[in-house]
């Protein structure tokens, strides 16, 4: 019934500072929205926007995504990010949307599920800055998902040889994690 309400209602397409609004009545919803109506909510809201992005994202579409995110995160990175870490091609600006709101908007817990993503999916060069930003945000990872994360980049070295991204993310995981490294 949501899905049809939002294709009736056109919220895919709407402007991007209805967009805003909408966020905000949103957010003034008590009691406070399902999760399954969220990550519906967040599919039909920001997935084809997010997904066909070109050129950096609007300030309407970052105050929405970041105001929606502030709320429901973790439908959020379910729907939103696991698609545009899965998204082939370089999706540059989707990249650097993610890390955009890695590193101001998410929860800790999120900012883990976000790492936990990418490490679902084989490593790219694009998504090396995803990972990046997780570790930027100075919170120490679960003993689990540290090991998950030095195992994957381990295995996925020789794929790696000539870059200067992934370089630097070793470097930042022994400057950070140098007592749990051996």
């Amino acid at each position: 019934q949501l899905e049809g309400l939002c294709s009736f209602l056109q919220l895919s397409t709407c402007p991007e500072h209805l967009l805003v609004r909408f966020c905000s009545w949103l957010l003034a919803l008590t009691p406070d929205l399902s999760y399954t109506s969220a990550a519906i909510l967040a599919e039909q809201l920001f997935l084809q926007r997010v997904l066909s992005l070109a050129q950096p994202p609007s300030r309407h579409l970052m105050a929405a995504l970041a105001s929606f995110c502030s709320k429901y995160s973790q439908p959020f990175c379910r729907v939103l990010v696991a698609a545009v870490l899965r998204e082939p091609g370089e999706g540059a600006e989707q990249t650097k949307l993610v890390c955009e709101l890695v590193e101001e908007c998410l929860e800790p817990d999120c900012v883990r599920l976000v790492l936990s993503q990418v490490l679902e999916v084989p490593l790219s060069e694009k998504l090396l800055p995803v990972v990046q930003a997780v570790l930027g945000w100075q919170e120490v990872l679960p003993p689990k998902l540290f090991d998950l994360l030095v195992m994957t980049l381990c295995r996925q070295a020789p794929a790696f040889a000539t870059s200067l991204n992934y370089a630097k993310l070793v470097t930042a995981v022994l400057t950070m994690y140098q007592n749990q490294v051996s």
